[in-house]
């Protein structure tokens, strides 16, 4: 891990590993966020094992302004107001993917929304606008740590699970970002942070609460409901050691059995960071009329093997909720 001052030169170093698919930690008004190329899956998956995070969780996607996020997102009249009102600054909107966006389906953990904001710390903006992409940038802390606002504590969570430290000096605001679903008719707050509600109820009104407001990092509570995860509309089985000719098979590994109607191979090498890349797209894929259901490989209950069995978990629970036809 190298923690430099934040010069043109290391900016653009900086963004030269973002678009590398490495990691960069830099300073936001809330506090130092873990970031990746929020486009490229490998890129993203490796922000989940350098926070160890037990589960797939949303990532906030960082952007400079309204008109970068209008490529990722539907923006709408509230989003408007809000973002003229906020933007740059501390408060992460929840809005429907739009058609063709390239944020990754990992970053977003399979939703059909993005949380996005644009940060106002003047060496974030200059590593987005140096990178050249959206940045996925959830806390610089190992899983279950206290969020960083300084760079030390990066330091002392990460170590060398990062390249590169840009220090900004102390985050000005210190805790995370307020999170707001703007994707429905009536705005909720997700999860209370450096722009108030007050403040937003006077741009745009009253706002609804959610009765599970989510607690930890930002990277946990972007979206605000774990229970949301996509899940296919084919049903799905585990453990498959064999296939059925009228099933699509989610393999893992060198040797996967024959027979399916359509297969794909997570990591063909056995790579848990590739299969957690894959996951959610090649999911997607399956999930397609003709298939009955959708078989799924072993996959090893170690490192992010945990992470993508709990994901394969809630997929397959068929207890009704989140079927579609």
């Amino acid at each position: 891990m190298r923690v430099v001052a934040p010069t043109a030169e290391t900016i653009a170093e900086a963004a030269a590993l973002l678009r590398q698919g490495q990691l960069v930690a830099f300073p936001t008004e809330t506090v130092y966020g873990l970031g990746a190329d929020a486009t490229n899956e490998r890129a993203v998956a490796a922000i989940f094992e350098a926070k160890g995070r037990p589960h797939f969780n949303p990532l906030i996607s960082h952007v400079l302004d309204a008109a970068a996020a209008r490529r990722f997102v539907e923006w709408n009249d509230t989003a408007e107001k809000l973002a003229a009102r906020f933007w740059p600054g501390p408060l992460t909107m929840v809005l429907p993917r739009c058609k063709g966006s390239a944020i990754s389906l990992l970053a977003t953990a399979g939703l059909d929304t993005v949380a996005i904001r644009a940060p106002s710390h003047p060496v974030a903006q200059a590593l987005i606008r140096a990178a050249g992409l959206p940045i996925a940038g959830p806390s610089a802390n190992r899983s279950g740590a206290v969020s960083p606002t300084r760079a030390e504590h990066v330091i002392e969570s990460l170590g060398d699970r990062v390249p590169l430290v840009l220090d900004g000096g102390p985050c000005l605001v210190g805790v995370e970002s307020t999170v707001l679903d703007v994707s429905g008719p009536k705005p909720v707050l997700l999860r209370p942070g450096g722009a108030t509600r007050e403040a937003i109820e006077a741009a745009v009104g009253p706002i609804g609460i959610s009765h599970a407001l989510p607690s930890g990092d930002a990277a946990r509570s972007s979206p605000g409901q774990l229970a949301s995860h996509y899940a296919p509309a084919r049903p799905v089985r585990l453990n498959a050691t064999d296939v059925g000719a009228d099933e699509g098979l989610l393999a893992f590994g060198p040797n996967p059995p024959a027979g399916a109607m359509l297969t794909y191979n997570l990591s063909p090498s056995g790579n848990l960071a590739e299969a957690a890349a894959n996951l959610f797209a090649q999911m997607r894929a399956l999930d397609r009329p003709g298939i009955a259901r959708i078989a799924v490989m072993p996959i090893p209950e170690t490192g992010l093997g945990l992470a993508i069995n709990d994901r394969l978990r809630r997929a397959a629970a068929d207890d009704g909720l989140h079927r579609r036809g």
